[in-house]
């Protein structure tokens, strides 16, 4: 199956070099560019892409009320978001993750990394650079980047319950970084019981794919980020 990628990015040079890179790939095809966020929901729709390349900072709808959209519509639910930031660490970042996109890359990865990214995200099996994600979740997290919204801890606290322990074990192992592989190492079971448990685990606090998860993890308390 071919991969439908969107490109959402203002710099129609940095555009043109994704198109070039993603299309030269057997797998996948550019089917959709756009120039601002209202653009990029609505070519998502039309084009119907699998994996949006969304640019965080762009003129009038910027990328992550973009996707909000995206992430809001029943009929994009397939739909993935990678969010393209000029900096690693990038302070809307983790408001990204939590409006429903898969995860980030730097403009700077290299172009192995951002050909892996799509189809990490096109398949939804886990965390685009894990490492990386994680740490700066935690980072924002540790600076007071948990909800304001004070019905929120009881509302985690209700589905958290509903987890068995072997699902919070593996929610745990998922906020870590880890690959189902990693994780049926760990754990001495097969890739497929935990796949089984990843997707009860989401199915039980609402998230929308493994990036959800990890923020669930840490906003619910269930992982405390580490002191660098």
């Amino acid at each position: 199956m071919t991969i439908r990628v969107l490109l959402a990015d203002d710099q129609t040079l940095l555009r043109s070099a994704f198109k070039v890179l993603v299309d030269s790939e057997p797998d996948m095809e550019v089917v959709a560019e756009a120039a601002d966020g209202e653009q990029a929901v609505a070519l998502t729709r039309t084009a119907r892409a699998d994996v949006v390349l969304m640019d965080i900072r762009m003129p009038g709808t910027d990328g992550l009320a973009a996707t909000r959209m995206i992430s809001a519509d029943p009929d994009l639910s397939h739909v993935r978001v990678v969010m393209l930031t000029t900096f690693e660490v990038d302070e809307y970042v983790v408001q990204s993750l939590r409006a429903g996109a898969s995860g980030f890359l730097g403009k700077g990865a290299e172009p192995e990394e951002l050909l892996n990214a799509i189809r990490v995200a096109a398949a939804g099996e886990a965390l685009l650079s894990p490492a990386a994600t994680k740490g700066l979740i935690a980072k924002f997290l540790a600076q007071g980047g948990r909800s304001d919204n004070p019905a929120e801890p009881g509302v985690y606290t209700e589905r958290l319950s509903a987890l068995t322990g072997r699902e919070r074990e593996v929610l745990v192992l998922v906020a870590g970084g880890h690959s189902n592989d990693e994780i049926a190492d760990r754990l001495e079971v097969s890739p497929l019981t935990v796949k089984t448990h990843v997707n009860r685990a989401m199915a039980k606090l609402g998230a929308r794919d493994r990036a959800q998860l990890v923020v669930t993890a840490y906003e619910s308390g269930l992982v405390r980020p580490r002191a660098e």
